[in-house]
């Protein structure tokens, strides 16, 4: 049985297509063949397609299989805030900037990004992370290209090269963002206060602010975990530090906008409340536009860097497929969340995936991990953080890959295992932004078949049903007898006539295919972003003599219920404008590499892609990506569809 088969990749690969005049790719190779660490012996591909399978746990004993869900007709106590379709964003690496910002805006990119704008509106995406500590904005660099990393590295424990960008990122994210929706936080480098470096807020605000497109610089701690500040640096040597870099905003005129701050995304080093105490907000309420942690709940570092102790994935594949994984990450937050209310500021994960240093084999890319990133991020969405950033990387990581170089050549795109839990959340939330939602504590609270509810403007109007159980041969699927109202809560009987429910499961037992309800997004190197199959969402009718409907949720699996005719309506419903493209990329030439590496009167040889993480494929390797001609990333020729 192999239900929780590695999907292998996320999306993340914007723009890499290059069929251009003056752009040339030397010594192309597939994707699949590139080489790095593996974790089997059988194994010397990329992190992003390791077929490690790991061995789910056993089915529970005495799980109980019939169970009543009881929902008010009206608001109950208890609920979250209210919270948006788009509460589930991206977190990128500035160093895989220079991936997403290629000369094309990907068409298979366009695509995923449009199914989350059709059912949340809209899409966030954090660019930051160690990278950008190190990042320096330059007018221009040689061949016109819009970033390189410098041979080297800053010094620090992952060994990140030195960064320099141009202001070509910048208009690149704003025509993504005109065609997408999307809205992005950035990060002002933080590593050195005594030489401030602001360019990326002077020229992000002019690119990106007018058109609402900027959400907030935040303010890095990554360097006290390396190493580039003393040993006895502490929270209120961050205030004072913070309070220089508030200073220096108040200061400069080509700021314009004050108050957009995000801090202190500390990752483990201190507790928030530690950083709270110094009084930060209260002394810098007006630059701060929200308060930010970042959290794994656990890490691959030793394989990568022989930081800590060595993880074992099938030791810890258990601790990720119940309901306890994500109230116990969320907890060590309740009081932040509820300080941030107190002080009118949201409260967001702002960088988080299933182990930092890249993920882990087996776990981070299977269906596994879609079952935990849903019931993770609507934890924290009940517990009042306003939005959550899933981190995505390289095609040398586990989790959420972006492939560094022309895979349209070759294959399509691998959409990876989280995204399919972005889907579930956006429409569960849907676009209104009044969504409020609930853990219902389902069957008594058993950890392998959580729920929530989710309402609007008082009324229920969606529940999501989980269950973890690995069980091919159907005994551990569950069914949900759902009343709304009723005379047991002293309520009219509100039960509806129908409901309609979408499912999120694996294909067959032995596939790595998901499917969003029965339509997928394929298997390794089968996308164009774009879902595939015909679409099945289950009219199920309810008996509303006995004020019930009945709801059978698979093992493995997820489902989501439409409350109302309405609310499948706003979310579950769209009709999402896609993008296609005539570009042809498959048409292999035969000119002898040696004499093309030469022909454009520079040696584009030398343009080279690698991550910024010690020992990955070409760790600290100079990367030079053209944007040449058009700038702002010109797009493959597309049309709607």
């Amino acid at each position: 049985m192999r239900l929780f088969h590695p999907l292998s990749v996320f999306f993340f690969v914007i723009l890499s297509s290059l069929v251009n005049a003056s752009v040339t790719v030397y010594h192309q190779v597939p994707l699949a063949d590139s080489t790095t660490t593996a974790s089997s012996a059988n194994y010397t591909g990329a992190a992003a397609y390791d077929p490690t399978v790991l061995t789910p746990p056993p089915v529970p004993s005495g799980l109980t299989t019939q169970f009543g869900i009881q929902l008010s007709s009206s608001s109950v106590q208890g609920l979250s805030i209210p919270q948006k379709g788009s509460f589930m964003g991206f977190s990128i690496e500035f160093t895989v900037i220079n991936q997403i910002c290629y000369t094309y805006l990907q068409v298979p990119f366009l695509n995923l990004m449009a199914i989350l704008r059709e059912r949340a509106g809209e899409v966030l995406i954090r660019v930051g992370g160690n990278t950008q500590e190190t990042a320096v904005l330059v007018d221009s660099l040689p061949g016109g290209v819009m970033m390189t990393k410098e041979r080297g590295s800053t010094g620090d424990v992952t060994a990140t090269p030195t960064l320099l960008y141009t202001a070509e990122v910048f208009y690149t994210m704003a025509n993504i963002s005109a065609l997408v929706n999307t809205k992005w936080f950035l990060g002002i480098p933080f590593n050195d206060t005594n030489n401030l470096r602001l360019g990326i807020a002077e020229v992000g605000e002019a690119v990106l602010s007018g058109p609402g497109y900027l959400l907030g610089f935040k303010l890095e701690t990554s360097f006290i975990r390396h190493d580039v500040r003393p040993s006895t640096y502490s929270p209120f040597d961050y205030f004072g530090e913070f309070g220089t870099v508030v200073n220096a905003i108040n200061s400069d005129s080509n700021i314009p906008v004050k108050n957009n701050l995000v801090a202190p995304s500390i990752t483990g080093e201190w507790t928030p409340e530690s950083v709270w105490d110094t009084g930060l907000v209260g002394s810098y309420s007006s630059s701060l536009g929200a308060l930010a942690v970042e959290h794994y709940p656990t890490d691959n570092c030793y394989a990568l860097y022989g930081i800590g102790s060595p993880v074992i994935p099938q030791d810890v594949f258990q601790n990720f497929l119940n309901h306890a994984s994500g109230i116990n990450i969320v907890a060590p937050y309740l009081n932040s969340t509820s300080y941030a209310q107190s002080v009118g500021k949201p409260f967001i994960m702002m960088e988080t995936n299933t182990a930092s240093c890249g993920g882990l084999p087996g776990i981070s890319d299977t269906f596994g991990a879609t079952l935990w990133a849903l019931d993770y991020g609507l934890q924290m969405a009940y517990s009042n953080f306003s939005g959550a950033m899933m981190h995505v990387g390289g095609q040398d990581v586990y989790y959420n890959v972006t492939p560094p170089t022309n895979q349209s050549l070759f294959h399509q795109w691998t959409i990876g295992s989280i995204f399919y839990s972005t889907m579930v959340v956006a429409e569960a939330f849907g676009p209104s932004g009044n969504a409020q939602i609930i853990d219902l504590q389902a069957n008594t609270n058993n950890t392998y078949t959580p729920g929530y509810a989710i309402y609007e403007n008082g009324a229920p109007v969606r529940l999501v049903l989980l269950n973890y159980v690995s069980d091919s041969s159907g005994a551990s699927a569950y069914t949900a007898t759902i009343s709304i109202g009723g005379s047991a809560i002293g309520q009219d009987n509100a039960t509806p006539a129908q409901i309609q429910v979408k499912y999120v499961r694996p294909v067959t037992n032995i596939s790595p295919l998901y499917s969003w309800p029965f339509q997928t997004f394929g298997g390794t190197f089968q996308s164009d972003g774009r879902l595939t199959g015909t679409e099945s969402v289950q009219t199920i009718n309810c008996d509303q003599s006995s004020n019930t409907c009945q709801v059978t949720v698979p093992a493995p699996g997820a489902a989501l219920v439409f409350l109302s005719s309405s609310a499948y309506t706003e979310s579950g419903n769209p009709s999402t404008q896609t993008f296609s493209t005539t570009m042809v990329t498959k048409t292999v030439a035969t000119v002898d590499p040696s004499v093309l590496a030469t022909s454009n009167g520079m040696s584009g040889d030398t343009w080279k892609l690698g991550s910024t993480s010690k020992g990955s494929i070409g760790a600290g390797l100079r990367t030079s990506l053209p944007t040449s001609l058009l700038s702002t990333g010109m797009l493959c020729t597309w049309f709607w569809s």
